[in-house]
């Protein structure tokens, strides 16, 4: 498992690197859910300053990437932001060069959207380049831009952090009232939305200075090759090196960039489609979904087959010693009862056989009771006569 930080916290994987300290994929413990974590250290005071003005910075829009939530533990700060897995501008260009003009108009519509909303806190991004505008991976639907890295953004009004001599933000995306050491405003913002979309068009990174020398040498320069005129006329007015003839609102640079694409019309059939895809990958072993997932009790891990014997293991116990079993016989018919005698009648003392049969006895007493009966008969008579 990774440093938790402050308690709550889990650090993951690092997903990137800003200019003042590296972002990692964190797990928040409270909220549930995976959140993007930049991780600063407190190095010196205007580090920690800048650190205090961009956590402090809370706006709700669907294309702005601003802080939820900050902690800080030991030597070290950080603040949290949403997850936003599709990389940046500049890995889009990296895979696919030149982006479609229709494409690129739906982008350059979101990051003025969010930029009306900065700017209406009061807030001058100072940072706008394609790597701190990320998308969100809608594979090839339409894309979702959102306006990141708020760690030079400063209020209209507030004090500097460094010298008006020194310049802070990305070279190549400064505007000419920056370079001049004037004080941060929104017209400087816009310059380098210009130069975004230049980058967007073209699959080339513009010379900011040489443009600055071609607009004062000849006016508004002709279209490049690969913009459609009426797009270029939105992007020049970005791109004019005198502040107070740019747009001096993104609102207003929505607007025509609107009336832009209905004179643009439909996107041709044969456009290339454009996916943005998942840029952080895979989450490292022991984390899932739904965090980190947890250690398996000492019971439940799993175990290699033991051998029979071996320290701990006891023997398979012996077979019990049955006897010989007898050899089977088919069972035997039950023989049948006879039925009892029957009671003797109340007229004879024979007694009958069983089924209706006389037996020997039976034949043997009747004629000696017939002999007895006449030598009584004849004895009587006998008697009578003498």
């Amino acid at each position: 498992m990774g440093e938790v930080f402050a308690g709550r916290y889990e650090l993951v994987d690092p997903i990137g690197r800003g200019g003042a300290g590296a972002v990692w994929r964190a797990w928040d413990q409270r909220r549930r859910r995976y959140v993007a974590a930049k991780v600063l250290q407190q190095s010196d005071a205007h580090t920690l300053l800048r650190f205090v003005r961009e956590q402090a910075l809370r706006i709700d829009h669907p294309h702005v990437l601003a802080p939820m939530s900050w902690a800080a533990d030991d030597d070290k700060v950080l603040f949290t932001m949403e997850m936003v897995g599709g990389g940046s501008l500049a890995h889009l260009i990296g895979d696919y060069g030149p982006l479609p003009p229709h494409f690129v108009c739906v982008l350059l519509d979101q990051l003025l959207s969010g930029l009306a909303a900065v700017h209406a806190e009061g807030v001058v991004h100072r940072d706008i380049k394609p790597a701190n505008l990320l998308l969100e991976a809608t594979g090839t639907g339409r894309p979702h831009l959102r306006l990141s890295d708020f760690g030079i953004a400063m209020r209209k009004g507030e004090p500097r952090l460094t010298d008006t001599n020194f310049v802070m933000g990305t070279p190549g995306y400064f505007a000419p009232e920056q370079m001049l050491g004037e004080e941060p405003d929104f017209p400087a913002d816009l310059f380098a939305v210009g130069l975004v979309a230049l980058y967007l068009l073209t699959g080339r990174k513009p010379d900011a200075e040489a443009l600055v020398e071609l607009f004062q040498e000849r006016g508004v320069p002709n279209a490049p090759q690969e913009v459609p005129e009426p797009l270029w006329d939105v992007i020049a007015n970005l791109l004019h090196p005198d502040p107070y003839t740019r747009f001096r609102t993104a609102t207003g640079a929505r607007k025509a960039l609107s009336a832009a694409v209905e004179l643009l019309g439909e996107p041709p059939e044969d456009e290339e489609r454009i996916e943005v895809f998942d840029q952080l990958g895979p989450l490292p072993p022991g984390f899932g979904p739904s965090g980190p997932e947890p250690e398996p009790r000492p019971e439940q891990r799993p175990q290699p087959p033991a051998e029979p014997g071996a320290e701990g293991v006891p023997l398979a116990p012996p077979r019990p010693n049955y006897p010989p079993t007898r050899p089977y016989t088919a069972p035997q018919p039950y023989p049948r009862p006879l039925p009892p005698p029957p009671a003797q009648g109340p007229f004879t003392g024979a007694v009958r056989a069983p089924h209706g049969r006389s037996g020997p006895s039976a034949k043997v007493a009747v004629p000696v009771l017939i002999v007895a009966l006449l030598c009584l008969a004849v004895g009587v008579w006998a008697l009578t006569v003498g």
